[in-house]
């Protein structure tokens, strides 16, 4: 039997970042591999080329989205693999109207972000950064950001309990903390499987926590889902982390909430992003804004292998792992 036909359509320049030589000799065990032969990644163009003979294709980042002109020329297509984070923005309606398989490898991304994710919690609560800035201004401990504290027995508030926040809510476990749970689409009976406190109003939430952590979708429901009157309602001394998408702060609040030094926030994404070259969160000492890394960055190679992981499963008949259909759309950004 001949082997299916597998299109990379990620460009060369991103070889070293998503396909290692394990993931490559996977591959070749069960496919035939056809490449998009430029250094960056396909363009619509590229795909209508590089298409009409494939089985599947894997894609990423900056890969065009796949839409009625591309599926019309790529008859043979069965599959696509994502070797990034959502899927959302490549898939078109003509994908599900051709019942091809879509699978994510978000999982792997997104044990990425939980541990990035606990990392800042930590530093946040020990106030690792103003306290440095302070030392460098030949400060000491005499500043508002001393007592250091531990993340050991506080509450942590978690928006959000998709693939990221469950993971988080794992790496939680070992420091003892009371989380706290806003997820509409978690049962009572899922969110004691968790081990957590389910909590039906953000508010709630906001007022309870220590930490507050970000892990949800960016949709016209959690737009703005932290607003003015949550954000007032934060525990002075609280740390907020988000790691998800910056349409889910009303910034212009936070700003002014931060400006007032009540708390400290670590925003890997903003809104917009990046932020403004004289926006105030470039210089309060209370936030650190890093530039949207807290997936994988230098060795994604974790997705690559997810990716070939997959195709396998399918072209042997074998249950995927992470497939990805229609009526998931709502909870991915």
């Amino acid at each position: 039997m001949s082997k299916p036909i597998i299109a990379i359509t990620i460009g060369k320049s991103n070889y070293p970042r998503i396909m290692n030589s394990r993931n490559w000799k996977a591959l070749d065990s069960f496919a035939e591999v056809i490449h998009h032969t430029g250094p960056e990644a396909a363009t619509k163009e590229d795909l209508i080329a590089l298409l009409p003979e494939a089985d599947a294709c894997i894609t990423s980042w900056d890969v065009a989205r796949l839409d009625a002109d591309v599926m019309a020329a790529a008859p043979k297509l069965k599959a696509i693999a994502h070797a990034g984070g959502s899927v959302k923005r490549f898939i078109s309606d003509e994908v599900w109207k051709r019942n091809i398989q879509v699978f994510s490898t978000s999982a792997a991304l997104g044990r990425d972000v939980a541990e990035t994710t606990l990392g800042l919690m930590i530093v946040g609560m020990k106030h690792i950064f103003p306290l440095n800035q302070n030392i460098r201004k030949g400060g000491w401990r005499d500043t508002l950001f001393w007592p250091a504290r531990e993340l050991h027995g506080k509450t942590v508030g978690l928006i959000g309990a998709g693939m990221i926040g469950t993971h988080v809510i794992e790496l939680l476990q070992p420091f003892s903390v009371n989380i706290l749970l806003y997820d509409p689409f978690v049962s009572q009976e899922e969110a004691a499987r968790l081990k957590v406190e389910k909590v039906d109003d953000v508010s709630e939430l906001a007022r309870r926590a220590d930490i507050i952590s970000l892990h949800a979708p960016a949709n016209e429901s959690t737009y703005h889902i932290l607003d003015a009157e949550r954000l007032k309602m934060m525990k002075s001394n609280a740390v907020l982390v988000n790691t998800a998408r910056g349409t889910l702060i009303d910034e212009p609040a936070l700003i002014e909430e931060l400006s007032q030094g009540r708390f400290y926030a670590f925003l890997d994404v903003t809104d917009p992003e990046p932020p403004a070259a004289d926006s105030p969160l470039r210089r309060l000492e209370n936030v650190v804004v890093t530039p949207h890394l807290a997936g994988c960055i230098e060795d994604c190679t974790g997705l690559g292998a997810m990716a070939v992981e997959e195709l396998r499963r399918f072209f042997a008949g074998e249950p995927a792992l992470h497939p990805v259909h229609p009526d998931m759309f709502a909870r991915i950004s």
